[in-house]
Formats: structure tokens, sequence, C-alpha cells
């Protein structure tokens, strides 16, 4: 049985008064290596939730009948394909939908719970702005970059909703350049929805990934006694509109290349999009300064099966009524780590609790309160702090993980001779929301 919250607060939009956010559509790094022929046998995951068949209120075009299609011609398919297939089809995938948000959809996100989260993002990013010192300083004047749901065309999708918060008005250019989404904000300044990461010009950028990685597909594997196995999603033969969990009996691609040498744990996932999109990142910053943010369900190399759905804030069994539902599986952050390498320095994980903690949601929160007459206003106030700091409900589920160029954390150089009590750099500034935050104590009382 998986262990998971009764609501999902996952989020494809951000604050987009503050949150600068970049969604990209990057390939899987590995495919199925097998065919139907050459692994004829297939056995039952031990760990693997029971069959379960599509509902009636499964919408549109039945993806069910896509899926069982697509096995009964190549064979059992990963978890990652499955993932995407009922994710991001763009005609029968989940996010195809424009109602998944919300109280009235499958998830509530963060941004939606509370103001204060949204500031505080912001106040992360200009404290790293400055961080960086002056280089950065002709560079803020660039285009911003936001999020966007693959395959997501509708005239309400989420980033219309961001442009026009954002410019009031915004241009769908007609080609098929990296740009597809265009708007200039009241002062001036030009935003720019890109197609793909490597589209987004080169320069000092900051990247905020709120509730991202977590959608990205997956590769489940199990420990055997003939050595590790990739569970595979498959056709039930005694219930043929049916879906059900498999073992790989040999070796796959994946299993061969994504399972690290030294590995405990008896069942793994690993997102090797993840991998991907980390490396992109790390590299970016490495060369062009910046940092970047991740905030997600997640955990530090601890965690086994994590994989889940979500329907009507509740959970949902994984492999019904497919598309009809979200499907999530929590960040491992000890391989988002790995995949960054030594080119960027890494910080975290810490609960989201800390996070904002450190960030000063305390003092945000006491001018708030001072300010707010409305008993109703107040009392929602409080409990949206509440459900974004407490340990039972999204304080300790949610963490957050940053990468940083190497120089943020460089030492002041010490003059020598006559001045020795100057230097020729200035020392760097702690990295909010990582670094324990410390009030005057006139804020404090007040």
């Amino acid at each position: 049985m998986l262990t998971a919250p009764t609501s999902r607060f996952r989020s494809f939009q951000s604050d987009p008064e503050t949150m600068f956010c970049v969604r990209v559509r990057a390939q899987l790094l590995l495919h199925r290596a097998f065919s139907p022929s050459a692994v004829p046998r297939w056995t039952a995951g031990s760990r693997a939730p029971c069959s379960s068949s599509a509902d009636s209120q499964d919408p549109g075009p039945s993806m069910l009948k896509h899926l069982t299609s697509k096995i009964k011609a190549t064979g059992p398919i990963t978890v990652a394909e499955y993932m995407k297939e009922v994710l991001t089809n763009p005609v029968t995938g989940y996010y195809v939908r424009g109602d998944m948000l919300g109280p009235d959809g499958d998830f509530i996100t963060s941004p939606e719970i509370s103001q204060i989260f949204g500031e505080l993002i912001g106040v992360w990013i200009i404290s790293e702005w400055m961080g960086a010192g002056p280089t950065p300083a002709a560079a803020a004047g660039g285009a911003g970059t936001w999020k966007r749901i693959p395959g997501c065309r509708h005239p309400q999708s989420f980033q219309s909703v961001e442009a026009q918060r954002l410019t009031g008005s915004q241009e769908w250019p007609s080609s098929d350049g990296p740009v597809y989404l265009r708007g200039e904000t009241p002062a001036g300044l030009p935003v720019s929805w890109y197609r793909r990461l490597e589209d987004v010009p080169s320069g000092f950028s900051i990247f905020v990934a709120h509730e991202f990685f977590d959608a990205l597909p997956v590769h489940k594997f199990q420990r055997t006694d003939r050595g590790w196995r990739e569970v595979m999603v498959d056709i039930d033969p005694r219930e043929p509109q049916q879906l059900r969990f498999v073992l790989a009996p040999s070796l796959t691609l994946a299993s061969s290349v994504l399972v690290q040498a030294g590995e405990r744990r008896d069942h793994l996932e690993v997102c090797a999009e993840a991998g991907v999109i980390v490396q992109q990142l790390a590299r970016r910053i490495s060369e062009n300064g910046g940092a970047a943010l991740i905030a997600d369900y997640g955990h530090d190399g601890t965690k086994t099966d994590t994989l889940r759905s979500f329907k009507n804030h509740q959970l949902h069994h994984v492999l019904s009524s497919p598309g009809s539902a979200d499907l999530t599986a929590d960040v491992d952050f000890s391989y988002i780590r790995r995949m960054a390498g030594e080119s960027v320095t890494c910080l975290g994980p810490v609960t989201q609790k800390t996070f904002l903690k450190n960030m000063g949601v305390d003092v945000r929160m006491q001018v708030l309160l001072r300010n707010c007459s409305d008993p109703s206003t107040r009392k929602q106030l409080i409990s949206s702090y509440d459900m974004l700091t407490s340990p039972t409900k999204m304080g300790e589920r949610f963490h957050f993980f940053s990468l940083l160029h190497p120089s943020r954390f460089s030492k002041p150089v010490i003059s020598t001779g006559l001045n020795l009590d100057r230097t020729k750099s200035p020392a760097s500034l702690p990295v909010a929301g990582f670094t324990e935050l410390s009030c005057p104590q006139e804020v404090q009382k007040s």
C-alpha cells in the first residue's frame, strides 16, 4: 500500500507576479530494448498492485484502447512509457484537459493556497540575483521563460492565463520557431514562452521548477534472485480490458544502465528525463551563471514505491481509467544531485517548512495579520499558513533543492600591505531559504 497525502498539491502554474518557471519537453533517455518474440515469458511483479479496468468516467477517446493496442503490437511497455502516454498524449492525455487544477479538479497547488508562497519565491529569485554580484545586472531586462504543459494548446491553457496576467495581451507567432508565445509587461519587459529549454537564449538565468519533476515519467525496477528486473505494464490475459504490472524476464537497457552499483533498496524508481534536464540546467548555470530552485514532493534516496495517481483529490489506482487521473512519483534528490555533477553546487533538500521559515514566512504573516481587520480573511490566512508549514500537511512532504554556481560561495580575497582591513571582493551572501533566518529584535517584537 502506497503512503501518500490525501490531496495532490502539484502545480503547473505559478504565481505570475513572482515565479519564473521553465517547462521543457525532453526525449526519453532510454527506450525499450526487447521485442515480444525475444522474451515470451513474463512474471507478475511481487509488489505490483492488482489489475484494474477503466471506469465509465473515462473521457473522450479511450486511452485504455490506445494502450492495449500498443501493447498487443509491441509487447509490454515500461512504466515510463505508460506515464508519458497517459499524461502527455496529444489526443487522449491527461494534460490535454483544462480542469485538473483547483478545488473542483484533481489537485490544488501551493500558489493557490496562499499569496505568501509566490511572494517568498520572488524574494528568493531577487536574493540570488543580488548574491551573484554586479555581473548579471545587464541581463536583468532579458526575456522570461515560462513552463507549459506538453500538448496543451487550448485557448484557456495555462500559458494563456500567465500571459494575460503578465502582459494583458499576447501574440501567438505563426511560425514553428522556438518562441511560441510572447508578450510585454506594462513596464516594457518582454516575456517569451519557449518550446524547449535549449531554445532559451544563453545568459545569466534563474530557473524555478515547482512540482515539475514529479510529473516526469519514471522507470521502476525490482530486485530479484536473478538480479534487477524492470517493472512493465501489460494486458491481463484473464481480463483483456484490464492492465497489470509484470516483471521483465531478463535485463532491459534501462535496468542495465539506470540502476547504480551498490544500490541497497529492493525497489527503485529512476527518472531518466529528470537526469537529462538537470544536466542541461547544470551546464547552463556553470557556463553562464545563475541558479535553479527545485520544489517538489521527494526524498534523498530513501523511498522505494512512490508512483501514485490522484483523482478528485483522492488516491486512485495507477492503472485504472488511464488518462482520467493524475500520475506522480516522488523526486529522488540523491539522483538529481548525482546528475548535476561537480560543475555546480547543490543545496538541500530541505523541507518546505524549513525553507519557508528561513525565507521569513513568519515575519510576512505578522505583517499581513496586522494589516487585516476582516475576521474571515484572517482565518483564511492562518489556515493557509498551517497548510503550507504543518508537518502533517505540506510542511514536511514537500522539499526544496537548489543548484548554484560555485562562485556563489567564493571567499573574499583579503588585501595585503597597508590596507589589511579591506577586501578585494565582498563576502558572499547567505543562500535564502537554505540558511537560518536571523531577524532583528524589533521586527520579531512587531
